[in-house]
């Protein structure tokens, strides 16, 4: 495994860079317990940047796959109110997040959907009003990830579990630069110069539309609401401070009008969700809706994703990445959204983020709707990108510039 000295760099990385903890703010850490080792490492970090306090939040999959199994579905939905108040609380004192992700994909994969959509809905619907916060970037954000021997294993299924673990933690730590002899403190502040600089161009252009096209069968057209931004890699707080809230990271996102959507698009590598992987899909879309979708495995789940509610089928997001991506380039099918959204252009169901529309995190909910944002209590992102993914930016005035051919960005 990797060498204890990398592994506080990738705390620190984790803390001072993503999550950026100011002096004296609190830091929520949510982990599975199988990382507390690391968890240490951060809380240490944390507190040697000057954080006021830090609160740890742990999970446990196989707990939760108990209770999916056993539990009584009105149990199940039941969320006490301390469990809100506790999250409320710590945003009305201006914490920050740090997310460790560790998850077996396909774990639920015997659940019954209908149980673990009830579930996901009355969860959902309990926390929405504390979506605001994360989504608005009102506080500072970070999700990054450590591998876990279900998640190994799936990834590398030929290789011993040990082995497999090492080889999924060597290339997890790759895609967030860190190794034994660099900065990557350093290499992170260049990488987000680079991204920012890719969203500067695309809002120059101020595109209406993107089309894209590919050799899976994709072809999407995606309007932009009138004043989007684009953004990518670090982002802002509404307070003013720096953060990725994504580690790794290598898109340039922005906002689809929510009924300026028409074509099919395939998704060009598996989707986790609820626990399960969707696999070889396809969803249909006009004036923003997705009116037909499918797929090889898991349809009933993709279904699921679709009619969470209003707005889980309409889109919240459109991402472009270079196909050349060094996430891409590994080879690897992480079975991970994190790692693979960032190998390919993806698209996201469901909630927009106000960021992505100009004046948007100072608009309600209500102004953003106007704007032709999507609301819903989902974001969930898919992939779609290709080695022959082609994109034409279409203008205000209707003529058009070639964006990505062959996959890559040509501007």
């Amino acid at each position: 495994m990797a060498s204890k000295n990398v592994m506080q760099k990738y705390a620190k990385l984790a803390v001072r860079i993503g999550a950026n903890v100011q002096p004296g703010q609190l830091l929520v850490v949510t982990s599975s317990v199988t990382n507390y080792e690391f968890v240490r490492m951060c809380v240490k970090e944390a507190y040697e940047a000057g954080a006021g306090d830090v609160v740890v939040n742990w999970s446990d999959e196989q707990l939760a796959l108990m209770s999916y199994t056993y539990c009584s579905l009105e149990t199940l939905t039941e969320f006490p109110q301390w469990t809100y108040d506790k999250q409320a609380w710590a945003q009305e004192k201006g914490c920050c997040f740090l997310h460790i992700t560790s998850s077996t994909p396909g774990l639920m994969k015997d659940v019954d959907p209908e149980k673990m959509q009830a579930v996901q809905i009355a969860g959902s619907t309990k926390y929405a009003p504390l979506q605001k916060y994360t989504m608005n970037n009102d506080g500072q954000w970070s999700i990054v990830a450590l591998p876990c021997a279900g998640w190994a294993m799936k990834v590398f299924p030929e290789l011993p579990e040990d082995e497999a673990v090492e080889k999924l933690m060597d290339a997890i730590l790759m895609s967030v630069r860190v190794c034994e002899d660099n900065d990557p403190v350093a290499e992170w502040k260049a990488h987000n110069e680079r991204i920012t600089g890719h969203s500067k161009l695309l809002n120059d252009y101020n595109f209406k539309a993107l089309h894209f096209t590919n050799e899976l069968g994709t072809d999407l057209t995606v309007e932009l609401v009138p004043n989007h931004v684009w953004a990518g890699g670090c982002e802002y707080s509404t307070k003013g401070i720096l953060f990725n809230p994504n580690m790794p990271t290598e898109e340039n996102f922005c906002m689809p009008l929510k009924t300026g959507v028409n074509g099919k698009v395939v998704a060009s590598m598996p989707l986790n969700y609820q626990g399960k992987l969707i696999d070889n899909f396809w969803l249909e879309f006009k004036d923003g809706k997705v009116v037909n979708f499918g797929a090889e495995k898991e349809q009933d789940t993709l279904k699921n994703l679709v009619e969470f509610d209003e707005g889980s089928a309409y889109l919240g997001e459109v991402a472009l990445i270079s196909y050349d991506s060094p996430i891409r380039e590994t080879g690897i099918l992480f079975y991970n959204t994190l790692f693979d959204e960032n190998a390919s252009c993806h698209l996201a169901l469901g909630r927009a983020y106000p960021m992505n529309i100009k004046g948007g995190t100072e608009m309600t909910q209500e102004e953003l709707n106007e704007a032709g944002a999507n609301y819903s209590m989902n974001h969930v992102d898919f992939m779609f990108g290709s080695r022959e993914m082609h994109i034409e930016g279409i203008h205000q005035d209707g003529t058009t510039v070639t964006v990505f051919d062959h996959g890559n960005f040509v501007i």
